[in-house]
């Protein structure tokens, strides 16, 4: 499902850039998270790294994007579903981390069951990660 990123932008109230909107299409055109230093390669030329990770958190911050860390901390960007708001990220999901190739993926399809958290706790973040061996790496 392709999304109108200028809609998304407009709708959170972002100037319509170019480079906000290399970022998301990059990101959106993988079939994985994608890595800030891999961004960072892809679009080295038309954003520097400033401004790369200025977008990266602005975008986290209104829902657009979620962030994932991988087996070596580095910092990997999916994009959010469409439930996702400033207010409130409901990414809850598996991530699946390849020990091979090193690849993050979003497990959208597996629902997380529900967690009784004992009285008085309150989430604010869930992050389940799978690691093993992605289905490419496992030919």
């Amino acid at each position: 499902m392709k999304r109108n990123f200028e809609v998304l932008l407009r709708d959170n109230q972002l100037k319509i850039t170019n480079p906000r909107l290399s970022v998301l299409r990059l990101i959106a055109d993988q079939q994985f998270a994608t890595s800030q230093p891999m961004l960072e390669k892809v679009l080295g030329n038309e954003i520097d790294r400033v401004t790369l990770y200025r977008i990266l958190k602005t975008f986290e911050e209104k829902g657009i994007l979620h962030k994932v860390i991988d087996l070596n901390g580095t910092a990997n960007y999916a994009i959010c579903s469409s439930n996702c708001s400033a207010n409130a990220h409901h990414d809850e999901h598996f991530h699946f981390n390849c020990s091979n190739c090193h690849k993050v993926y979003c497990m959208n399809d597996f629902h997380l069951p529900a967690i009784a958290l004992p009285p008085g706790f309150l989430a604010e973040t869930l992050n389940l990660s799978i690691t093993g061996v992605c289905k490419d790496c496992n030919l």
